[in-house]
């Protein structure tokens, strides 16, 4: 059995202020569903990259998100720049021994950390 990807689906408070926050990063909508005027899913890419977030039924608790995103960028110091001129707050730039090229975090809305890291 050969699985052909895998999807990601986060929770979250808010799928409108989401997107929003995701566009800033380089995604792009695919889909989305909308229900009694709110939308409640959408389907995000850049470049081979892809997600979901879907609106969470209870309130979100940042302290307690269990995942965390790692997203690899061809030129990650570029990236952060870029990030930072679009009023992103991004984290220090570190050189951890598992990524010696580099990598960042970022909070998204909801507290779910994502971390950029040097594509190889």
């Amino acid at each position: 059995m050969t699985l052909q990807g895998l999807v990601p689906i986060a929770h979250v408070a808010d799928v409108a202020g989401s997107i929003e926050f995701y566009k800033l990063l380089g995604f792009e909508v695919k889909n989305t569903v909308e229900h009694d005027g709110q939308l409640q899913w959408a389907w995000l890419q850049n470049g081979q990259a892809h997600f979901m977030i879907a609106r969470s039924a209870r309130p979100m608790n940042p302290d307690a998100q269990d995942v965390l995103f790692y997203l690899y960028a061809p030129d990650v110091v570029a990236f952060r720049n870029e990030l930072q001129s679009r009023g992103v707050k991004v984290g220090q730039l570190n050189y951890p021994f598992y990524m010696p090229r580099g990598e960042f975090r970022v909070d998204d809305p909801d507290g779910y950390a994502l971390f950029i890291a040097h594509a190889d």
